[in-house]
């Protein structure tokens, strides 16, 4: 039997697992901005929970400058959830919408973090998350 969780559940325990060691590490953690640099994780959490797609668009700078990545989710329902919105505090805006990817999953290089942050996700949740994230695509 699969475990259904509200939106608010998931929310609150992604919100409960985020810290210095689940931030990813080209951002600097910060407890006042915690969803700052929690995209990747959280967002592959949703899709592992909640299938869909990762979406992927470049974040820029007020001044135009690229700031890095950014990545959310498109349910099976068509709905765009994206859960770290709110780390955009200083006029920073997506790339254009023709901009923004499906992409199959994040880098390896997220790993570490990510499963640290699962089994967080599941002693709050009291489930199944799944374990890892799967082995990158060979092409990408």
């Amino acid at each position: 039997m699969t475990a259904v969780w509200s939106l608010t559940e998931l929310e609150v325990a992604f919100r409960l697992s985020w810290d210095e060691r689940t931030c990813d590490p080209s951002d600097t953690w910060d407890a006042a901005n915690p969803a700052a640099g929690h995209c990747s994780v959280t967002a592959m959490a949703v899709a592992e929970l909640l299938g869909g797609v990762l979406l992927c668009s470049e974040v820029f700078r007020r001044d135009g400058e690229r700031a890095g990545l950014h990545y959310w989710n498109r349910l099976p329902s068509g709905l765009e959830l994206d859960i770290t919105r709110e780390q955009f505090r200083d006029g920073e805006q997506l790339g254009p919408v023709s901009a923004h990817e499906p992409i199959r999953r994040p880098t390896a290089r997220m790993a570490t973090r990510y499963d640290l942050f699962a089994s967080r996700v599941r002693a709050c949740l009291g489930s199944s998350v799944p374990e890892g994230i799967p082995a990158p695509d060979p092409g990408s």
